[in-house]
């Protein structure tokens, strides 16, 4: 149940879930790899950015919307895929999802997630949803994956490329996290709506561990191979490199989020605003690019923009309103994004997505000053 009070930004959600949620929960949710540092320099690193705004632009009409992909979305921030949204709230996944079509964005399913690819399906027809999903040691659990998601209609996959293995998470190790009862198996093993075994998922498993370990013999092989196996588009998100966004786009990736997992796999790596321009450069308009990791503003999606991003996702702001209020909550955080995106934008002086350029932004002085 939500509180009474009234939420006027995103940092609004976050404290009321430090409030509300076990701290267990809480932790899995917001904690990053070792000692922080890029968790939270993802969202310092819009600071040392400052916007120069236009004035005098006929800004009385505008239009916020643009395209990911070729789909249409409302105003460019999507909900980036994060598991186990059940901790949360008990709709889990299903209100994420109900809350992103109600907003008229598009929705990335995780892999790890505790509702399934057809439940959101049938939970949020009508919506935007794309896939995520890793590589699998064994292949045929990423095909079956892959061919429920286009059965069930999703648009698009977005295969993680960041996680050979787990970082290592000392708030996890802290509070030795381990799943509520209700989400693991008779095993003890976490119960991965995504790997139910039913006559209907058309996924084939046996008990082995194996079949869904990550694979940390991955390569650009693979992502070509998983292109010759759908017809969908392929995103990868998890790149931080000129060099990496390269390989990318010589593989045929039709998208590439810039992303560092939200600071939860190796710390120390460039906050995402800062690693944007690099892949913008080295892609030169072959791919989309988006961004994801520390949103919390309107004025951070401006920027991220600016810099060459069509759209940016969030995380743990989506996780934080679906423990709120379910689906309301979460439209509710992405009202407020889409609300403070406007006013930056007419302030800015930008009618359309579109006359948002890289002149509007500037590295501040002081941070120039220290390189």
């Amino acid at each position: 149940m939500a509180a009474s009070k009234r939420m006027v930004c995103l940092d609004d959600f976050e404290k009321y879930a430090f409030e509300n949620l076990p701290r267990n929960v809480l932790d899995f949710y917001r904690s990053g790899a070792n000692n922080e540092t890029t968790l939270r320099d993802n969202v310092d690193a819009f600071r040392r950015y400052q916007l120069r705004p236009r004035c005098l632009r006929d800004v009385s009409r505008r239009d916020l919307s643009t395209t990911v992909l070729g789909h249409k979305i409302a105003f460019p921030v999507c909900i980036a895929p994060s598991a186990r949204h059940r901790m949360a709230h008990p709709d889990g996944e299903v209100a994420t999802a109900q809350g992103a079509k109600a907003m008229g964005v598009a929705f990335v399913l995780s892999t790890m997630a505790t509702r399934s690819i057809e439940d959101i399906a049938e939970g949020a027809a009508g919506g935007l949803h794309f896939f995520q999903t890793f590589v699998f040691r064994d292949r045929a659990v990423t095909l079956s994956l892959v061919r429920r998601a286009e059965k069930s209609g999703y648009k698009a996959f977005v295969v993680t490329v960041d996680t050979p293995l787990l970082g290592k998470r000392l708030a996890q190790d802290r509070n030795q996290f381990s799943l509520p009862p209700q989400y693991r198996s008779a095993s003890g093993r976490p119960r991965m709506a995504n790997f139910a075994i039913n006559s209907n998922s058309g996924t084939r498993m046996n008990k082995s561990e194996k079949k869904t370990e990550f694979d940390q013999s991955l390569t650009w092989a693979d992502i070509r191979w998983l292109k010759t196996v759908t017809d969908l588009p392929v995103v990868v998100k998890g790149i931080l490199t000129a060099e990496d966004a390269r390989e990318a786009v010589n593989s045929g990736v039709d998208g590439i989020v810039v992303s560092n997992h939200g600071g939860r796999q190796l710390d120390g790596v460039p906050a995402t605003q800062d690693a944007l321009g690099e892949v913008v450069a080295a892609v030169a308009g072959r791919c989309e690019v988006y961004l994801d990791g520390g949103i919390r503003l309107g004025t951070d999606v401006l920027k991220a923009l600016a810099l060459g991003a069509r759209a940016v996702f969030i995380g743990r702001p989506a996780i934080y309103g679906v423990a709120y209020n379910g689906a309301e909550g979460v439209q509710e955080v992405l009202q407020i994004l889409k609300s403070e995106f406007d006013t930056a934008m007419a302030l800015c002086g930008c009618k359309a997505v579109t006359d948002i350029k890289p002149s509007l932004v500037a590295r501040t002085q002081s941070h120039m000053s220290r390189l």
